[in-house]
């Protein structure tokens, strides 16, 4: 507990190394699996809003790896990480290709309109990751259609 309320604290650090550490400290209690549902979806909205702020990229890398753990032991809403579609414009090819990813492990329908305008994106790796992320969207949808029948 001590260690999550540390890296939570440093987060708003004023050194990004800080905040960078506290941020991969994160991912390392949310790829655990020792996390409720409720305090991971805690962490995860933390990392959210530091990715949405952050300015230095390398920062931003770690709390999205650290999002992408998450996924791992946790089913997320999209809405916990919809707030990073609109900084998608921000971020560098590798940063879209992680929000692509988080994106579609939520596996709602909700996040397909944001990842389809990638499937056409300059970048291959963008591209491949959007594609990616649609396919588990889509065949998570069909997945939920054959067992409600």
């Amino acid at each position: 507990m001590k260690d999550m309320l540390t890296a939570l604290e440093g987060l708003t650090d004023r050194d990004p190394d800080r905040r960078d550490v506290a941020a991969a400290a994160l991912g390392d209690l949310l790829r655990s699996g020792a996390l409720d549902e409720c305090t991971a979806r805690l962490l995860v909205g933390r990392l959210v809003s530091l990715t949405v702020n952050e300015a230095v990229t390398k920062v931003r890398e770690s709390a999205l790896n650290s999002i992408s753990e998450a996924f791992n032991n946790h089913r997320l809403p999209v809405d916990l990480v919809e707030p990073l579609a609109p900084a998608m414009p921000t971020m560098g090819n590798a940063l879209l290709a992680h929000v692509i990813y988080i994106l579609g492990a939520t596996h709602a329908s909700q996040a397909q309109p944001l990842i389809e305008p990638f499937l056409n994106h300059p970048d291959t790796d963008v591209r491949e990751e959007a594609r990616l992320a649609a396919a588990e969207i889509t065949a998570t949808q069909r997945e939920d259609r054959t067992h409600n029948s």
